[in-house]
């Protein structure tokens, strides 16, 4: 059995597909929530989710929560003098969960399909692997949470829709995705977000709000730094939500027996979250920018992660669409379930046979390069994109590269994941060093290769056309378990994408019809020709298979017009 799991910041869930549908698994207490919390006391003994969070306020040197910020990185959490990674601390709450999928259904998963923020790079993937190893289950796939969401939202009616946007704002991450579904297709455009935004930070704020407000706020001071912050962002946490049906709410800590209170309301917490709010629109834009997609076409706001319950970010949404967002999915619900749907189109679940999905690179691809400028200086760790992010995956793009000096012998580059244009603030994901045959700078190039799929394997191929050289690099998660047979299965099926789009037999033919067409024509006729050639070669050196299609669409429909038109 497969089971869908949402590893979330502030709670997690996890969900089955049975009976021809995507149902959640309550966890020892009848919830469907667990909270995203870790408690070790000195004997070793474990506490997780409501037991560890109702420690945190009593016990907070020996409680921790909001790790899955510190997925990916060095960052470590100190529990009884022991450091823990956030592998380890994500893998206590995936075994717990299989635990109750355990409990409620008699079996014992063999595999799980886990969520991930869009903008997750390729480290936190990794990581987000390594703790599903350490909790004993077999990651078989990681899906972006929007895309998971966008599952659990499309699937209700099975129907067709037009692009629509699935707003993720959750605990500790913020992703927006759009998605188009059609034939049973289930397209991701474009996606963005931003890896350090959630309800945690609007909690941070609603602290700084409140205790300013508080009588007898030197009482605060007496107790310990950790006692004194769990207190005020649990606080923080109760006085947020109050105020998502309510226009005020008291902020309270108890100190001593002394109960500190302040009354907050929705428009002061309004103006002191305006610069989070802000935050929110950039990733918006980007993904907007990314699918070309006006904000007009949209067809639907969808909002998923408890943090969107918030008033004030659901009246931001509503000024910058122009338009009531949907919150028909339930907020903190459809991640997990739609995760399971992936689960269950995996082990061939009833009634998923017609369902495909498709996703995009969360971030681009590309390599290390120098350049030189007028005066003659080098500039080196620049990055030249490759694959750009937003592309749809699987994918194969390839890009030409020279030399930069006389008699050079070798040509030596990292691959990087990320998109600032110095590379030392992207990912290096390898390195590759290449032999060339030594000539004037500038006389020999290469062709690099980056072909790429869903389960972040990404292939690196490189050739020297002046000496026949060719050298692979396969990048892949160090932790991936898949057998050699399947990972051969995987790189057969890219091979099939290593063809440069002007080798493809449907736009080999149309080259060769518009070229025809050229020859056949004279005058004006030909100008507008040439025109129509030029246009679709840049089209085809884009790469993009979608503009491509549309290009190819345009262009044959002109020519079909053109040779209506002509005289028998």
């Amino acid at each position: 059995m497969y089971i869908g799991i949402d590893l979330g910041t502030t709670n997690s869930a996890v969900a089955i597909w049975r009976d021809g549908k995507s149902e959640l698994v309550p966890n020892a207490l009848g919830e469907m929530l667990t909270p995203s919390a870790v408690s070790i006391d000195e004997t070793g003994q474990t506490w997780v989710g409501r037991a560890a969070l109702d420690r945190l306020a009593t016990h907070p040197h020996q409680t921790v929560t909001s790790f899955k910020r510190m997925m990916g990185t060095e960052a470590s959490v100190t529990l009884n003098k022991r450091d823990f990674s956030a592998e380890e601390m994500s893998a206590v709450i995936l075994r717990s969960l299989a635990d109750d999928v355990e409990a409620a259904t008699g079996e014992r998963p063999e595999g799980a399909v886990v969520t991930v923020p869009a903008y997750f790079n390729e480290r936190q993937r990794r990581a987000t692997r390594r703790a599903g190893e350490i909790a004993g289950l077999k990651i078989e796939r990681l899906i972006n949470e929007p895309t998971a969401a966008a599952l659990a939202f499309g699937l209700t009616d099975r129907g067709d829709r037009e692009p629509f946007l699935v707003f993720d704002l959750g605990g500790g991450t913020f992703d927006v995705s759009i998605v188009e579904m059609f034939d049973g297709i289930v397209e991701v455009r474009a996606s963005a977000g931003d890896n350090r935004l959630g309800g945690d930070d609007f909690d941070q704020v609603m602290v700084k709000l409140a205790r300013p407000m508080l009588e007898n706020d030197e009482a605060l001071e007496t107790l310990p730094g950790d006692r004194r912050k769990a207190l005020l962002q649990l606080a923080a946490q109760k006085t947020r939500c109050e105020l998502s049906t309510k226009a005020e709410a008291p902020f309270s800590v108890t100190v001593d027996d002394t109960e500190l209170t302040a009354m907050i309301t929705t428009e002061q917490f309004e103006e002191a979250a305006a610069s989070l709010v802000r935050r929110l629109r950039d990733p918006v834009i980007r993904s907007l920018r990314d699918s070309n997609i006006d904000v007009k076409s949209l067809s639907d706001v969808v909002l998923v992660g408890g943090a969107t319950r918030m008033p004030v970010v659901r009246k931001a949404l509503t000024r910058m669409f122009g338009r009531f967002p949907n919150s028909s999915v339930h907020p903190d619900h459809a991640v997990a379930l739609g995760a399971a749907i992936q689960a269950g189109l995996l082990s061939g679940g009833e009634g998923l046979e017609e369902i495909r999905i498709t996703d995009v690179a969360p971030f681009t691809l590309g390599i290390d390069v120098a350049d030189r400028d007028a005066k003659g200086n080098y500039y080196t760790g620049i990055f030249s994109p490759i694959i750009d992010r937003n592309t749809p995956v699987p994918v194969s793009r390839v890009q030409t590269y020279g030399t930069m000096e006389n008699g050079q012998r070798e040509i030596r580059f990292g691959v990087y994941q990320g998109e600032a244009r110095d590379v030392a603030h992207n990912v290096k994901l390898g390195e590759l060093k290449v032999p060339v045959p030594a000539r004037p700078a500038g006389e020999v190039f290469i062709n690099v290769r980056f072909t790429y799929d869903t389960s972040g394997l990404l292939e690196v191929d490189v050739e020297v056309p002046a000496s026949g050289l060719k050298r692979n690099l396969v990048i892949v998660d160090e932790d991936d378990k898949r057998s050699a047979k399947d990972m051969e299965k995987s790189r057969k099926a890219l091979e099939a994408l290593k063809v440069h789009p002007r080798e493809e037999a449907e736009n080999v033919a149309l080259l060769a019809r518009v070229e025809r067409a050229y020859e056949g024509f004279t005058g004006f006729d030909r100008e507008i020709i040439g025109r129509w050639i030029g246009d679709f070669n840049s089209a085809l050196e884009t790469q993009d298979r979608r503009t491509i299609a549309d290009a190819r669409a345009q262009l044959t429909e002109a020519l079909d017009k053109l040779e209506e038109d002509e005289p028998l």
